[in-house]
Protein backbone atom coordinates (compact mmCIF):
# COMPACT_ATOMS: atom_id res chain seq x y z
CA UNK A 1 0.00 0.00 0.00
CA UNK A 2 1.24 3.51 -0.84
CA UNK A 3 0.17 6.53 1.14
CA UNK A 4 0.56 10.21 0.28
CA UNK A 5 0.08 13.13 2.59
CA UNK A 6 0.66 16.83 2.09
CA UNK A 7 2.65 18.06 5.03
CA UNK A 8 0.07 20.35 6.58
CA UNK A 9 2.40 22.00 9.06
CA UNK A 10 4.48 23.30 6.14
CA UNK A 11 1.49 24.79 4.38
CA UNK A 12 0.45 24.64 0.74
CA UNK A 13 3.38 23.94 -1.54
CA UNK A 14 5.21 21.72 0.97
CA UNK A 15 6.76 18.35 0.15
CA UNK A 16 4.75 15.15 -0.22
CA UNK A 17 5.68 11.72 1.02
CA UNK A 18 4.94 8.26 -0.41
CA UNK A 19 6.05 5.25 1.64
CA UNK A 20 6.13 1.77 0.09
CA UNK A 21 6.67 -1.35 2.21
CA UNK A 22 7.94 -4.55 0.63
CA UNK A 23 5.88 -7.69 1.28
CA UNK A 24 5.14 -9.52 4.54
CA UNK A 25 7.95 -9.79 7.09
CA UNK A 26 8.42 -12.29 9.95
CA UNK A 27 9.11 -11.31 13.57
CA UNK A 28 12.82 -10.68 13.95
CA UNK A 29 13.15 -10.09 10.21
CA UNK A 30 14.09 -6.99 8.23
CA UNK A 31 11.46 -4.65 6.82
CA UNK A 32 12.53 -3.12 3.51
CA UNK A 33 10.96 -0.46 1.35
CA UNK A 34 11.44 3.12 0.29
CA UNK A 35 10.23 6.58 1.14
CA UNK A 36 9.53 8.70 -1.92
CA UNK A 37 9.90 12.41 -1.37
CA UNK A 38 8.63 15.02 -3.78
CA UNK A 39 9.80 18.60 -3.25
CA UNK A 40 7.35 21.44 -2.93
CA UNK A 41 7.43 24.94 -4.36
CA UNK A 42 10.59 25.88 -2.46
CA UNK A 43 13.76 24.25 -1.20
CA UNK A 44 13.57 22.54 2.20
CA UNK A 45 16.26 21.25 4.55
CA UNK A 46 15.24 17.75 5.70
CA UNK A 47 16.37 17.11 9.27
CA UNK A 48 15.27 13.50 9.39
CA UNK A 49 12.95 10.87 7.91
CA UNK A 50 11.75 8.48 10.61
CA UNK A 51 9.57 5.35 10.61
CA UNK A 52 7.39 4.52 13.62
CA UNK A 53 5.83 1.10 14.23
CA UNK A 54 2.37 1.41 15.76
CA UNK A 55 -0.06 -1.15 17.18
CA UNK A 56 -3.75 -1.01 18.08
CA UNK A 57 -4.06 -2.38 21.61
CA UNK A 58 -6.71 -3.07 24.24
CA UNK A 59 -6.42 -2.06 27.87
CA UNK A 60 -8.52 -3.36 30.76
CA UNK A 61 -10.03 -0.51 32.76
CA UNK A 62 -12.48 -0.37 35.62
CA UNK A 63 -15.29 0.57 33.24
CA UNK A 64 -14.39 -2.00 30.58
CA UNK A 65 -12.00 -2.30 27.67
CA UNK A 66 -10.45 0.72 26.00
CA UNK A 67 -8.59 0.86 22.71
CA UNK A 68 -5.61 2.97 21.76
CA UNK A 69 -2.35 2.98 19.84
CA UNK A 70 1.18 2.28 21.04
CA UNK A 71 4.43 3.14 19.26
CA UNK A 72 6.67 0.11 19.79
CA UNK A 73 9.67 0.86 17.59
CA UNK A 74 11.23 3.83 15.80
CA UNK A 75 13.96 4.10 13.15
CA UNK A 76 15.49 7.18 11.52
CA UNK A 77 16.29 6.19 7.94
CA UNK A 78 17.62 9.45 6.44
CA UNK A 79 18.27 13.11 7.17
CA UNK A 80 20.64 16.04 6.83
CA UNK A 81 19.99 16.91 3.19
CA UNK A 82 18.29 19.59 1.11
CA UNK A 83 15.20 18.70 -0.90
CA UNK A 84 15.07 21.08 -3.84
CA UNK A 85 11.83 22.49 -5.20
CA UNK A 86 10.13 19.84 -7.33
CA UNK A 87 12.90 17.29 -6.68
CA UNK A 88 11.97 13.63 -6.52
CA UNK A 89 14.09 11.49 -4.22
CA UNK A 90 13.82 7.85 -3.09
CA UNK A 91 15.08 6.91 0.36
CA UNK A 92 15.50 3.11 0.56
CA UNK A 93 15.47 1.54 4.00
CA UNK A 94 16.05 -1.80 5.72
CA UNK A 95 15.07 -1.79 9.40
CA UNK A 96 14.84 -4.64 11.94
CA UNK A 97 11.46 -5.82 13.17
CA UNK A 98 11.27 -6.64 16.90
CA UNK A 99 11.19 -10.36 17.64
CA UNK A 100 7.98 -9.99 19.66
CA UNK A 101 6.11 -8.22 16.85
CA UNK A 102 2.62 -9.79 16.64
CA UNK A 103 1.51 -11.90 13.72
CA UNK A 104 -1.10 -10.21 11.52
CA UNK A 105 -1.82 -12.95 8.98
CA UNK A 106 -1.84 -16.71 8.61
CA UNK A 107 -1.54 -18.18 5.12
CA UNK A 108 -2.39 -14.78 3.65
CA UNK A 109 -5.56 -14.31 5.68
CA UNK A 110 -5.72 -11.44 8.21
CA UNK A 111 -6.13 -12.35 11.87
CA UNK A 112 -7.58 -8.99 12.92
CA UNK A 113 -4.42 -7.77 14.68
CA UNK A 114 -3.64 -4.28 13.42
CA UNK A 115 -0.12 -2.90 12.97
CA UNK A 116 1.06 0.06 10.95
CA UNK A 117 4.12 2.08 9.95
CA UNK A 118 3.95 5.87 10.10
CA UNK A 119 6.49 8.14 8.39
CA UNK A 120 7.62 11.33 10.08
CA UNK A 121 9.35 14.08 8.12
CA UNK A 122 11.12 16.85 10.03
CA UNK A 123 11.94 20.05 8.16
CA UNK A 124 13.25 23.29 9.65
CA UNK A 125 12.01 22.47 13.12
CA UNK A 126 8.55 21.40 11.94
CA UNK A 127 7.53 17.75 12.16
CA UNK A 128 4.68 16.13 10.29
CA UNK A 129 3.57 12.52 10.46
CA UNK A 130 2.01 10.88 7.45
CA UNK A 131 -0.77 8.31 7.30
CA UNK A 132 -0.38 4.75 8.55
CA UNK A 133 0.72 2.09 6.12
CA UNK A 134 -0.38 -1.45 7.10
CA UNK A 135 2.45 -3.64 8.39
CA UNK A 136 1.92 -7.28 7.45
CA UNK A 137 3.69 -9.85 9.64
CA UNK A 138 3.71 -13.54 8.78
CA UNK A 139 4.42 -16.17 11.45
CA UNK A 140 7.80 -17.71 12.09
CA UNK A 141 8.01 -21.41 11.12
CA UNK A 142 7.69 -22.50 14.77
CA UNK A 143 4.68 -20.21 15.30
CA UNK A 144 3.03 -21.59 12.18
CA UNK A 145 3.74 -25.16 13.32
CA UNK A 146 2.10 -24.55 16.70
CA UNK A 147 -0.99 -22.96 15.13
CA UNK A 148 -1.24 -25.80 12.61
CA UNK A 149 -1.09 -28.32 15.46
CA UNK A 150 -4.02 -26.67 17.21
CA UNK A 151 -5.95 -27.01 13.95
CA UNK A 152 -5.08 -30.70 13.65
CA UNK A 153 -6.34 -31.24 17.17
CA UNK A 154 -9.70 -29.68 16.30
CA UNK A 155 -9.40 -26.26 17.93
CA UNK A 156 -11.27 -23.40 16.25
CA UNK A 157 -9.55 -20.05 15.80
CA UNK A 158 -11.77 -17.28 17.17
CA UNK A 159 -9.81 -14.06 17.25
CA UNK A 160 -6.47 -12.36 17.83
CA UNK A 161 -5.93 -9.13 19.72
CA UNK A 162 -3.24 -7.15 21.53
CA UNK A 163 -3.36 -6.60 25.28
CA UNK A 164 -1.53 -3.73 26.96
CA UNK A 165 0.59 -5.03 29.83
CA UNK A 166 3.21 -7.65 30.69
CA UNK A 167 3.03 -11.37 31.35
CA UNK A 168 4.49 -11.98 34.78
CA UNK A 169 7.62 -14.08 34.90
CA UNK A 170 8.23 -13.89 31.15
CA UNK A 171 11.04 -12.25 29.20
CA UNK A 172 8.57 -9.96 27.44
CA UNK A 173 10.08 -6.73 26.08
CA UNK A 174 7.25 -4.96 24.24
CA UNK A 175 4.60 -3.08 26.28
CA UNK A 176 1.86 -5.37 24.95
CA UNK A 177 1.37 -9.00 23.97
CA UNK A 178 -0.76 -10.84 21.42
CA UNK A 179 -3.49 -13.29 22.44
CA UNK A 180 -4.66 -15.76 19.79
CA UNK A 181 -7.90 -17.26 21.06
CA UNK A 182 -9.10 -20.77 20.23
CA UNK A 183 -12.43 -22.46 20.87
CA UNK A 184 -11.76 -25.87 22.46
CA UNK A 185 -11.62 -29.05 20.44
CA UNK A 186 -14.62 -31.34 21.15
CA UNK A 187 -12.56 -33.62 23.41
CA UNK A 188 -11.71 -30.65 25.66
CA UNK A 189 -14.99 -28.74 25.52
CA UNK A 190 -16.05 -30.13 28.92
CA UNK A 191 -12.92 -28.77 30.58
CA UNK A 192 -12.27 -25.29 29.16
CA UNK A 193 -14.20 -22.54 27.42
CA UNK A 194 -11.21 -21.20 25.52
CA UNK A 195 -7.44 -21.39 25.20
CA UNK A 196 -5.36 -18.34 24.39
CA UNK A 197 -1.90 -18.63 22.85
CA UNK A 198 0.83 -15.98 23.19
CA UNK A 199 4.17 -16.11 21.39
CA UNK A 200 7.19 -14.32 22.87
CA UNK A 201 9.91 -14.81 20.30
CA UNK A 202 13.60 -14.02 20.80
CA UNK A 203 16.78 -14.72 18.82
CA UNK A 204 17.46 -17.96 20.74
CA UNK A 205 13.95 -19.41 20.60
CA UNK A 206 10.41 -18.69 21.66
CA UNK A 207 8.21 -18.82 24.74
CA UNK A 208 4.73 -20.20 24.10
CA UNK A 209 2.29 -19.11 26.80
CA UNK A 210 -1.04 -20.94 27.07
CA UNK A 211 -3.91 -19.57 29.12
CA UNK A 212 -7.25 -21.26 29.81
CA UNK A 213 -10.59 -19.62 30.58
CA UNK A 214 -9.63 -16.02 31.18
CA UNK A 215 -13.29 -14.98 31.38
CA UNK A 216 -15.53 -15.35 34.41
CA UNK A 217 -17.10 -18.71 35.07
CA UNK A 218 -19.49 -20.54 37.39
CA UNK A 219 -19.94 -18.63 40.68
CA UNK A 220 -16.68 -16.74 40.20
CA UNK A 221 -15.52 -13.40 38.89
CA UNK A 222 -13.00 -15.11 36.65
CA UNK A 223 -10.17 -17.58 36.78
CA UNK A 224 -7.33 -18.66 34.59
CA UNK A 225 -4.54 -21.18 34.40
CA UNK A 226 -1.28 -20.35 32.64
CA UNK A 227 1.45 -22.65 31.42
CA UNK A 228 4.51 -21.78 29.38
CA UNK A 229 6.93 -23.69 27.21
CA UNK A 230 10.16 -22.83 25.41
CA UNK A 231 10.78 -24.04 21.87
CA UNK A 232 13.62 -23.61 19.41
CA UNK A 233 13.14 -21.94 16.06
CA UNK A 234 14.14 -25.14 14.25
CA UNK A 235 10.99 -27.09 13.38
CA UNK A 236 12.58 -30.05 11.60
CA UNK A 237 11.85 -33.56 12.82
CA UNK A 238 9.36 -32.62 15.53
CA UNK A 239 5.91 -34.07 15.99
CA UNK A 240 4.23 -30.75 16.70
CA UNK A 241 0.76 -32.25 17.00
CA UNK A 242 1.83 -34.61 19.78
CA UNK A 243 3.85 -31.88 21.48
CA UNK A 244 1.02 -29.33 21.46
CA UNK A 245 -1.43 -31.99 22.62
CA UNK A 246 0.80 -32.68 25.62
CA UNK A 247 0.81 -28.95 26.39
CA UNK A 248 -2.98 -28.82 26.24
CA UNK A 249 -3.37 -31.90 28.44
CA UNK A 250 -1.08 -30.36 31.04
CA UNK A 251 -3.05 -27.11 30.91
CA UNK A 252 -6.37 -28.96 31.26
CA UNK A 253 -5.08 -30.99 34.22
CA UNK A 254 -3.98 -27.82 35.99
CA UNK A 255 -7.27 -26.18 35.14
CA UNK A 256 -9.19 -29.17 36.53
CA UNK A 257 -7.26 -28.99 39.79
CA UNK A 258 -7.98 -25.27 40.02
CA UNK A 259 -11.66 -25.89 39.35
CA UNK A 260 -11.85 -28.60 42.03
CA UNK A 261 -10.37 -26.20 44.56
CA UNK A 262 -12.94 -23.61 43.55
CA UNK A 263 -15.84 -26.04 43.92
CA UNK A 264 -14.62 -27.00 47.37
CA UNK A 265 -14.32 -23.36 48.38
CA UNK A 266 -17.90 -22.64 47.33
CA UNK A 267 -19.30 -25.95 48.59
CA UNK A 268 -20.40 -27.04 45.11
CA UNK A 269 -21.31 -30.72 44.72
CA UNK A 270 -22.39 -31.71 41.23
CA UNK A 271 -22.43 -34.99 39.44
CA UNK A 272 -20.86 -35.27 36.05
CA UNK A 273 -18.98 -32.46 34.35
CA UNK A 274 -19.14 -28.87 35.39
CA UNK A 275 -19.90 -26.54 32.50
CA UNK A 276 -19.20 -22.88 32.99
CA UNK A 277 -22.06 -20.57 32.20
CA UNK A 278 -21.85 -18.92 28.83
CA UNK A 279 -19.52 -21.53 27.40
CA UNK A 280 -18.64 -20.88 23.77
CA UNK A 281 -17.25 -24.29 22.99
CA UNK A 282 -18.90 -24.68 19.62
CA UNK A 283 -17.22 -23.95 16.29
CA UNK A 284 -15.21 -20.75 16.30
CA UNK A 285 -14.90 -18.12 13.61
CA UNK A 286 -12.72 -20.53 11.70
CA UNK A 287 -10.54 -23.58 11.99
CA UNK A 288 -6.84 -23.79 11.36
CA UNK A 289 -6.41 -26.56 8.81
CA UNK A 290 -2.98 -28.15 8.91
CA UNK A 291 -0.62 -27.94 5.98
CA UNK A 292 1.55 -30.41 4.18
CA UNK A 293 4.54 -29.40 2.07
CA UNK A 294 3.25 -31.67 -0.69
CA UNK A 295 0.13 -29.55 -0.95
CA UNK A 296 -2.37 -31.59 1.07
CA UNK A 297 -4.50 -28.79 2.59
CA UNK A 298 -2.04 -25.91 2.59
CA UNK A 299 -3.39 -24.47 5.83
CA UNK A 300 -5.85 -21.59 5.91
CA UNK A 301 -7.94 -19.70 8.38
CA UNK A 302 -11.35 -20.59 7.06
CA UNK A 303 -14.06 -18.06 7.76
CA UNK A 304 -11.98 -16.03 10.21
CA UNK A 305 -12.15 -12.90 8.09
CA UNK A 306 -15.58 -11.78 9.17
CA UNK A 307 -16.94 -8.44 8.02
CA UNK A 308 -16.37 -6.85 11.41
CA UNK A 309 -12.68 -7.80 11.33
CA UNK A 310 -12.21 -6.19 7.93
CA UNK A 311 -14.14 -3.11 9.04
CA UNK A 312 -12.05 -2.78 12.19
CA UNK A 313 -8.80 -2.85 10.22
CA UNK A 314 -10.16 -0.37 7.69
CA UNK A 315 -11.40 2.00 10.39
CA UNK A 316 -7.99 2.02 12.05
CA UNK A 317 -6.17 3.16 8.92
CA UNK A 318 -8.88 5.50 7.68
CA UNK A 319 -9.28 7.19 11.05
CA UNK A 320 -5.70 7.16 12.30
CA UNK A 321 -5.60 10.92 12.76
CA UNK A 322 -8.32 10.81 15.43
Amino acid sequence: MVFKKLLGSLGVGGPTVDTVLDGPVPPGGTLTGRVRLCGGKADFDVEHVTLEFEARVEAERGDGEQHGTVVFDRHTVAGGFRLAAGEERDVPFAVPVPWETPVTELYGRPLGTVLGVRTELAIAGARDKGDLDPLTVRPLPAQEAVLDAFGRLGFGLRSADLELGHIRGSGQRLPFYQEIEFAPAPQYAYAVNEIEVTFLAAPDGMEVVLEADKRGGFLSAGHDVVTRFHVAHDTAGRDWTAEVESWVQRLVEQHGARRAQRETRYGIHREGRLHDGGSRSGPGMGTVVAAGAAGVAAGVVGGLVAAEVVDEIGDFFEGDDD
